[in-house]
């Protein structure tokens, strides 16, 4: 529903729908609606109900308000509402319960806003001009249309190396330093720490498209991603332990090519089990940050996972990135790791509890809590090199699609017969 990424036909449609359920509340939109030179006709008796039934067979509004006072499970019919809604949609909702979970996850499943009854013409008129400013924002896609979209996951060779701390500050970067557009996949399903970093409730957005691929379009990533800032977007989860990921994959490969569509760059922090599950799931992904730290068992399995992606995933530029490096304690010297795993260290990151530490307390990525520390610095450079490589990305597009072409035309096969 509502999503700056994604661009409606906006001149084709009706500026208000309004459905409501007591005469009341009908008449201040009617008022409000004359003001703003809008047709008091496109204001309805009849709730939420009412909506998701004559949006099923119409065309979406730019902004649609609906009333909630008579609905019992405000979620599951505002779910039931994104079905029909198309993307682009501005959604205002208002009801009678004034209770702050109510409306936290009312905002979480896509609404713009949520206002209390007896409704104010000031307060509507405030939410009217905010979805105004929204419907009136330069469009991303129109910014943006000679960028190509550059996909990093970022894969740690040891549990503890700091993959999910890079991968939270590389999507955190990519979208306020360098202003692009970034959705935040992180695939630990059971214990991702992508929403937390961010001090954010991950939802339910990453289990609901495990459990249901087929829902998977824009209209699902734009109800169930979190927004981090307004530009950054997070799909993350805490599923429950007794709850096992039982999927082939297509949901995960659905909503890597949903946020192709929606995003200039996608940041996938990927733990090493996906790969060895879910192979196909690097055939769209343009950069591989391989993070490690200097011991040999990390030396052993960094060999393994850059054998796996020259196998698996030839077309990516691979990074790899030392990191927590304490030069007073090292177990395995820059030069004996590098000679062990045959190449060279593209960028070491240093040790900084303290940093990391207080990026913790505060709620934000190292980037964002501490501006001016080493770490902060060498994750900002890391995200240059990637930028840096979004020429040869391109180039490389056309090769890579026939690289991957047998590969997913199969697996495409697949997901059209379930």
């Amino acid at each position: 529903m509502n999503a700056p990424w994604k661009s409606g036909v906006a001149g084709t449609r009706d500026p208000i729908n309004a459905y409501v359920c007591d005469d009341l509340t009908l008449d201040v939109i009617r008022g409000v609606c004359e003001e703003m030179g809008w047709s008091q006709d496109k204001a309805y008796k009849g709730g939420l109900r009412n909506a998701i039934q004559s949006l099923s067979v119409s065309a979406s509004p730019q902004i649609l308000l609906v009333d909630l006072s008579e609905s019992g499970d405000p979620i599951s019919d505002i779910n039931s509402l994104a079905e029909v809604c198309e993307p682009g949609t501005i959604v205002i909702a208002v009801g009678q319960v004034n209770d702050v979970r109510l409306y936290r996850d009312l905002l979480m499943s896509g609404l713009q806003d949520y206002l209390l009854k007896p409704l104010s013409p000031d307060a509507l008129r405030d939410a009217f001009a905010n979805a105004q400013t929204i419907l009136n924002a330069p469009k991303i896609e129109e910014n943006s249309a000679d960028r190509p979209h550059v996909s990093t996951a970022v894969i740690g060779t040891r549990g503890g190396c700091g993959a999910s701390t890079v991968a939270a500050s590389l999507a955190w970067t990519f979208s306020q330093t360098q202003g692009h557009p970034t959705g935040f996949l992180d695939l630990d399903v059971h214990f991702g720490t992508g929403a937390l970093a961010m001090d954010l409730e991950p939802g339910r957005g990453l289990t609901d498209a495990i459990d249901n691929p087929s829902r998977i379009d824009g209209l699902f990533i734009e109800r169930a991603m979190i927004k981090a800032n307004d530009k950054l977007s997070i799909l993350s989860a805490e599923a429950p332990m007794s709850s096992p990921v039982l999927t082939d994959g297509s949901a995960f490969y659905q909503l890597q090519e949903e946020f192709r569509a929606a995003f200039e760059n996608t940041v996938i922090d990927m733990p090493r089990s996906m790969l060895i599950a879910y192979p196909h799931l690097m055939q769209d992904v343009n950069m591989a940050v391989v993070t490690t730290e200097l011991t040999l068992a990390a030396a052993r399995d960094t060999i393994r996972v850059l054998a796996w992606l020259k196998q698996n995933a030839p077309h990516c530029k691979t990074i790899i990135v030392a990191n927590n490096v304490q030069a007073a304690a090292l177990e395995i010297s820059r030069k004996d790791f590098e000679s062990t795993i045959e190449r060279k260290i593209d960028l070491l990151l240093p040790s900084d509890p303290k940093a990391t530490a207080q990026a913790a307390k505060v709620g934000q990525p190292i980037v964002q809590a501490v501006r001016g520390s080493k770490l902060s610095t060498g994750i900002i450079t890391l995200a240059d090199m990637i930028a840096g490589s979004a020429a040869e990305v391109a180039e490389a597009a056309p090769q890579a699609d026939k690289t991957k072409k047998s590969v997913m035309s199969g697996f495409k096969s697949l997901l059209k017969k379930k």
